[in-house]
């Protein structure tokens, strides 16, 4: 009777034990899938019109806005991920939308550093070219990514930024002005991968130039009152 007894109350702590370990195994499952959504082709929604949205935005991307991640979506997010130092493999991974600045539960780590880079850069931006074209801030904040990305510079912002005479504004002190929510964005678009510079690394008013050097750099484009050169 005492073995009867001991074996069903063993049958009945195994099935326990059975039952707690599937619950477990359902709830991690459950929380990967939501961890680890993300965007590749075949996918659709409005985490693919975001992604259109910005790379159509920022010269990436020339198909329709559709919500659909077909083969030209694919091949922007390649062209985005390659000029941005990413994996290039298409699918629009945690990384990539961090990058994008599309915020998901995955891409959120770092963004205490991220809005460090945002401020400063939207900073300088005010601070250079306040009044310029929407797209001229873009630029200059373009400009210190580059910067980041060349052997010739620091390979930080901050350190492009504050670099011993690189920028009249850090110099007479107007970097410390706050920036307005336009400075913010062009900074956040120059984070993102926007460069309507077209890789320039320098800048200069002709207006005001007075450094013979500057002027004989290559120049890429001219956008309200800077020149950007190479």
């Amino acid at each position: 009777m005492k073995n009867k007894k001991m074996f069903i109350r063993i049958i009945i702590a195994i099935i326990i034990f059975l039952t707690t370990i599937a619950t477990v195994i359902l709830i991690y499952k459950n929380k990967s899938y939501t961890i680890e959504t993300l965007s590749k082709y075949g996918s659709r929604g409005s985490e693919v019109t975001q992604i259109q949205t910005k790379l159509k935005r920022w010269g990436y991307y020339n198909g329709n806005i559709d919500g659909i991640y077909g083969t030209q979506t694919l091949n922007a997010v390649k062209y985005f991920q390659r000029k941005n130092g990413l994996t290039v493999d298409g699918i629009a991974g945690p990384a990539t939308l961090r990058a994008m600045g599309i915020m998901t539960s995955s891409s959120s780590n770092g963004s205490s550093s991220n809005n460090n880079n945002l401020n400063l850069l939207a900073k300088l931006i005010y601070a250079e070219a306040r009044g310029e074209p929407y797209t001229g801030q873009v630029a200059v904040g373009a400009v210190c990514m580059n910067r980041v990305k060349s052997s010739s510079f620091p390979n930080s912002l901050s350190g492009v930024i504050y670099q011993s005479g690189a920028f009249d504004a850090v110099s007479d002190g107007q970097i410390n002005l706050t920036p307005d929510s336009t400075a913010k964005k062009a900074a956040q678009d120059a984070l993102n991968g926007w460069d309507p510079s077209y890789g320039a690394i320098y800048y200069f008013n002709p207006s005001t130039a007075t450094n013979k050097w500057i002027w004989s750099r290559p120049m890429t484009i001219t956008i309200g009152r800077h020149r950007f050169c190479k």
